[in-house]
């Protein structure tokens, strides 16, 4: 049930506007000064207030003034029986939500009422979502390199500059883009997102810049593209190392000129965008290959800014752990989960070749498939068994370690007899054997006396 305050000095107009209102299914009190409206507000919460201008003692816009401060969220409708254009500005300036003239009509009365209590509504549905956008997207760690990180963001969010984010794949190169965006002065401005990697060679041009209606097969009608969708905001070039080099040349003009040219058009747009670029390629290497523009290289690095991957921030995999659980146990109504302390030594030791997308999923995973509360260390098996087997750095045959010794022994003597001139005498003191030892050993290791082998 709403509630709603009436401040009002005239007990004829509190008492026809309440019952009104009761009888509407509102709860309502009533008062008849504004300093009661400021007790009755720091007591109880309200979702709308109507507020006589003229009141005694404190009239009704310093009420207002103190209303908006007190209780920001909650609209107030002002109510007046000497209205005036200069008393109504100067309320909408205060943050009235409404102004409405004695003698009251009950019926657009409740229609302001009705529409104060909808925007109210909407006001606290787009807080909550913003809250849940925000645990979706936040930052989640608290190693050095994270740190680090956040200091980057906070620097580089609040200037106009482009931004370069590099990283492998799964690291979130995205999510440090949006943040950019929503620490920047553009963050009220569109967020626009194109990933160059997954759009046809004969499309990304339309998409990126719009196109004429007739302008190619399909074609049909006008379409605005991303630049031209995310000005006054920031647009998101996503794996811009994939562009093709024709491409690029044309994304470097927007940029320089800020002025883009759709498909088939004969005019220009001027748009007003801050670019955020993301790549998992080293385009340095990609500039030496010739595969791309060094200019627009130096256009986009302006603030570069490196992701790191998981393997270097195994202290925050608990962290992600927990979070996801929380974001997975929520959208899928199950109980609360917690990680067994051998899990966790697992889920620390594994190398995260996906990163934190990795992560994500294997977490969304266990939260809809362990029935129990705990993950614990066996349900982590379909994580070894994707570890691969580790290999020797150079391919050489496998044989018993004697075999292995012997032929060491061997090759030890045949160059230490090599060194003596193949004298035997010399040999056996160099190794600190005695002669008949030696000789002994060469048998065994199928080594020849100097005349056999030479012969040999």
């Amino acid at each position: 049930m709403s509630a709603i305050l009436i401040v009002d000095d005239e007990a004829g107009v509190r008492a026809s506007l309440g019952g009104v209102l009761r009888d509407d299914g509102y709860s309502v009190d009533a008062v008849d000064s504004g300093e009661a409206a400021l007790e009755q507000v720091r007591a109880r919460a309200y979702d709308v207030v109507l507020l006589d201008i003229w009141l005694p003692g404190v009239d009704g816009l310093q009420t207002l003034e103190q209303l908006v401060s007190l209780a920001p969220d909650v609209p107030v409708i002002m109510i007046s029986g000497h209205a005036n254009i200069e008393s109504a500005v100067r309320a909408t300036r205060l943050g009235a939500f409404d102004f409405i003239e004695k003698p009251l009509s009950l019926d657009k009365t409740m229609l302001v009422v009705r529409n104060a209590l909808r925007q109210r509504q909407l006001e606290v549905e787009n807080r909550a979502l913003r809250a849940r956008v925000d645990r979706r997207y936040a930052i989640v760690g608290d190693s050095r390199v994270m740190r680090r990180l956040r200091e980057q963001i906070a620097m580089a969010a609040p200037t106009n500059g482009r931004v370069l984010v590099s990283g492998e794949n799964g690291t979130g190169k995205e999510l440090v883009a949006r943040h950019v965006h929503l620490l920047s002065q553009r963050r009220s401005g569109p967020f626009i997102e194109v990933n160059s990697a997954a759009l046809p060679e004969d499309l990304i041009e339309s998409e990126l810049f719009g196109h004429v209606k007739g302008a190619f097969t399909g074609a049909v009608g006008d379409r605005r593209g991303k630049f031209d969708l995310a000005s006054g905001g920031t647009l998101f070039l996503d794996e811009v190392g994939d562009m093709s080099l024709k491409m690029q040349a044309k994304v470097l003009r927007a940029l320089q000129e800020q002025i883009i040219e759709p498909v088939g058009g004969q005019g220009s747009v001027r748009v007003d965008v801050r670019v955020i670029a993301a790549t998992n390629k080293d385009l340095a290497a990609e500039i030496h290959e010739g595969h791309f523009r060094e200019d627009l290289y130096f256009r986009l690095n302006v603030i570069p800014i490196f992701v790191p991957p998981l393997r270097e921030r195994e202290t925050d995999v608990l962290l992600l752990a927990e979070h996801f659980i929380r974001e997975f146990v929520a959208e899928y109504g199950r109980r609360p989960k917690t990680v067994s302390d051998e899990a966790a030594a697992m889920l620390m030791q594994y190398h995260w070749p996906g990163n934190v997308r990795e992560l994500r999923n294997v977490i969304e995973r266990l939260v809809i498939m362990v029935p129990g509360d705990v993950i614990d260390v066996a349900d982590l098996s379909f994580l070894m068994a994707a570890v691969p087997v580790a290999r020797p750095a150079v391919s050489v045959p496998i044989q018993p370690l004697f075999a292995a010794r012997d032929a060491w022994e061997r090759g030890y003597i045949l160059q230490t007899l090599t060194a003596c001139e193949g004298n035997i005498s010399r040999t056996a003191d160099a190794l600190g054997l005695e002669r008949s030892n030696l000789y002994k050993k060469m048998r065994t290791l199928g080594i020849a006396p100097g005349r056999d082998r030479e012969e040999g």
